[in-house]
């Protein structure tokens, strides 16, 4: 705008310098008809008119560039704010790809651990349950055994009399205990 304020400072220079040359001739000339004097002052007007087109042309291909301007450095923001938009969410991603795989691990972890944990609980069932059975076992066929010791020491005293002599047999299972005792007389 500043440089239309001055093309119109220009024209109003030129229109005021027209003017005083205007009288000038008018008072060395005298007496000079008014038609001559106009076909100037209308070619001054003419000139006037299109320096005004002009200077409009220039103010709006001014106006057309500043708005093209704009709209590249519009464009060129938006594309650097989309660039930092796409690190910003790619660096998101790769610590969102970094934190699931560290919960997978730490999860495995978790889960082998009780597993082991799980199989020595197992095993150690396990072996308590075995020592039971042993310990069952054994304090059955020792009451088998006592029994036993308890018929054979009360079969010798009776052996003498009848000369009869005992076999034994016995099978040993996980809930019972059988014992077969046979009596042969000779």
């Amino acid at each position: 705008m500043a440089s239309s304020d001055k093309h119109r400072g220009r024209s109003r220079k030129l229109k005021i310098s027209f003017f005083t040359a205007k009288r000038k001739r008018r008072e060395q000339a005298g007496s000079e008809s008014k038609s001559s004097l106009s076909v100037p002052v209308i070619e001054e007007e003419n000139e006037i008119i299109q320096k005004k087109k002009k200077l409009k042309v220039r103010e709006q291909l001014k106006k057309k560039k500043t708005k093209a301007a704009i709209k590249l450095q519009a464009w060129w923001r938006g594309t650097l704010v989309r660039r930092t938009l796409l690190h910003a969410a790619l660096r998101v991603w790769i610590i969102q790809c970094w934190w699931r795989l560290t919960l997978c691990r730490i999860l495995e972890k978790k889960r082998r651990k009780a597993l082991i944990d799980f199989s020595n609980r197992e095993r150690a069932i396990v072996k308590i349950q075995s020592l039971i059975r042993m310990w069952r076992i054994h304090w059955r066929y020792c009451q088998v055994l006592s029994a036993i010791y308890i018929i054979q020491g009360h079969w010798k005293y009776h052996n003498c009399q009848s000369c009869s002599l005992l076999r034994g047999h016995c099978v040993i299972t996980t809930t019972h205990l059988q014992f077969h005792i046979e009596i042969i007389d000779h």
